[in-house]
């Protein structure tokens, strides 16, 4: 079922945005309740990591660090490519399509691949992520005048967390393009196929084959 590609346009050129603009920082900021004190908060401090509900904007796929990169050059290589994707202190985030979170595993269940995937954290509903900061390098807004907003919350600004956090595929756009569980299936199988055909090899058995 997953050896298809489900029908959408492929994207041919992997993007290089490592930042977040303006109209992607509108999107992230609408995953949050209080999406005024979100851009309040990123005015002062656009250095520091924040941590957004999943569920409603976005649900986030976090994978380890080599498998998930796998799978996002299975996306941009061979597929529609993906939406915003971050690096988190050894874990890729894969942002994607509120829902996702509760279907992946059960499809994954099905796949015969499955084995050979290792575990996957799936944030949706009544989870919450930490995000990258929107520009590592910004230096904070000169703050003009008193907060009467509360402060949003924020990750722990430690050195590992910051140096750790980065975004891969950053969001450009008020409303990106999220890839779903079928999409995201597919990625998980044609990520797995290199990692059990290796596992096979180095215990001597027969490598698998597999259609391309």
């Amino acid at each position: 079922m997953s050896d298809r590609l489900p029908d959408l346009p492929r994207t041919p050129a992997h993007p290089a945005t490592s930042y977040v603009t303006l109209a992607g920082a509108d999107w992230l900021a609408s995953a949050s309740p209080h999406p005024d004190d979100l851009h309040a908060l990123w005015a002062l401090r656009p250095d520091a990591p924040s941590v957004l509900p999943c569920g409603t904007a976005f649900d986030v796929i976090n994978a380890p660090a080599l498998f998930g990169r796998r799978m996002v050059d299975r996306l941009w290589s061979a597929g529609p490519g993906s939406g915003p994707v971050a690096a988190h202190r050894g874990r890729i985030l894969l942002f994607a399509t509120p829902g996702t979170a509760q279907r992946l595993p059960a499809l994954l269940v099905w796949e015969e691949w499955a084995a050979a995937v290792p575990p996957l954290l799936c944030h949706g509903s009544g989870d919450a992520v930490t995000i990258p900061p929107l520009h590592p390098h910004a230096a904070p807004a000169t703050r003009t005048g008193p907060r009467t907003a509360p402060r949003p919350r924020t990750a722990p600004a430690d050195d590992d967390s910051v140096a750790g956090s980065r975004w891969l595929v950053a969001p450009d756009v008020r409303r990106p393009w999220l890839p779903g569980p079928d999409v995201l299936l597919w990625a998980c199988v044609r990520a797995a196929r290199p990692a059990a055909g290796e596992a096979a090899e180095a215990a001597g058995q027969p490598r698998v084959s597999a259609l391309a």
